[in-house]
């Protein structure tokens, strides 16, 4: 049957786990030493001032992980946005964990984080969001505030409401793009004020499927516009299986937001189209769950792989992107030597 693939990472167990304490009401973090090698999946990457920042699915007893960097290679983790799954999220999907795949904007002055919680298999699923002042934990206005439902799917629909992205469109207009499996890739307008759709029964637009293949292996959208195109990556096949994922990135465009987004073959990504970006190699497996970081013209894809040299764990890859004469991203070579490095004890800071 169709499934939604699974977005935690339980099982890939660190080589040394951190140590939670609570000390005068205070949780604190006591971080031992870390492999070199960044342990995640579905990695939503930004940047605030110095700091990039990666918001990912939550694994390790976080609902959400987070960590950041000040030159895209030593990262070191940051307090999730959650202390825990709210209740609310438990009454309506009682088999949630903890969050997968966080999407991350700036819109109308604030950090708006958009999570999906779900279960494996299950088209019973929601996007929800948080939203901050600002992301850096040693400003004093952080802080997190939980706004609740912004879309759910359930069984018979035709989307499966987890994997959001965000994009301003040119002329303003805020949109989130989202889906897995079933019906595809869809696409929804938001008010940039509140983060939410513009109505209770919002226009809801496909973008991307794949009819001729069978369960429509299709997720993990992102946009982004460049040079009078919007692109749309996804990721095509299956994630989460370690050394034999068959997870790769895929693109098509268009000039409009809502598509149609076609590839550089000409086919439309509504018949199945699209680009390759990354594939899968001998020791990396199934890339996938990508982000895009536009650093002042410099792009990065940012995505997570399988080692097949080291049990197939989910790694971080950061790549430096290019573009062709005619505007198709041209995917580089990791960048080498990426670490969570060491912390210091320090308040965890949680809600």
């Amino acid at each position: 049957m169709a499934t939604a693939q699974p977005k935690s990472s339980v099982g890939f167990t660190p080589v040394f786990p951190d140590m939670l304490i609570r000390a005068a009401g205070t949780l604190w973090l006591v971080a031992a030493s870390f492999a070199l090698a960044i342990d995640i999946h579905d990695p939503e990457i930004i940047k605030q001032d110095k700091f990039y920042y990666i918001f990912s699915t939550g694994r390790r007893g976080d609902v959400i992980q987070a960590i950041r960097s000040d030159d895209l290679r030593t990262w070191q983790r940051v307090p999730s946005p959650f202390a825990s799954v709210p209740d609310w999220v438990r009454e309506e999907i009682p088999r949630c964990r903890g969050f997968w795949a966080p999407g991350v904007h700036y819109s109308d002055g604030r950090y708006l984080l958009y999570y999906s919680a779900s279960s494996f298999g299950s088209q019973h699923s929601l996007i929800g969001l948080a939203s901050n002042a600002t992301l850096d934990p040693q400003d004093p206005n952080y802080h997190w505030k939980d706004e609740g439902k912004v879309i759910e799917s359930r069984e018979g629909m035709d989307f499966n409401a987890i994997d959001p992205a965000l994009i301003t469109d040119t002329e303003g207009g805020f949109w989130m793009t989202f889906g897995s499996f079933w019906g595809g890739i869809m696409l929804v307008q938001l008010n940039p004020e509140t983060g939410q759709p513009l109505s209770d029964d919002p226009d809801i637009i496909t973008l991307a499927r794949r009819p001729s293949v069978q369960h429509n292996p299709i997720e993990a959208p992102y946009l982004i516009y460049r040079d009078g195109y919007y692109y749309l990556f996804v990721s095509f096949d299956y994630c989460c299986r370690r050394a034999e994922s068959t997870y790769k990135i895929m693109v098509g465009r268009s000039k409009e937001v809502a598509g149609p987004y076609i590839d550089a073959e000409g086919v439309s990504m509504l018949r199945g189209g699209g680009t390759l970006v990354v594939e899968g190699g001998p020791r990396w497996k199934g890339p996938g769950h990508n982000s895009v970081l536009n650093d002042n013209g410099a792009y990065y894809l940012v995505h997570h792989a399988y080692d097949a040299e080291n049990r197939g764990m989910p790694r971080l890859h950061i790549r430096p992107m290019t573009w062709t004469e005619d505007g198709w991203p041209v995917a580089g070579d990791p960048l080498e030597g990426l670490k969570l490095a060491e912390q210091e004890t320090a308040p965890n800071g949680r809600r």
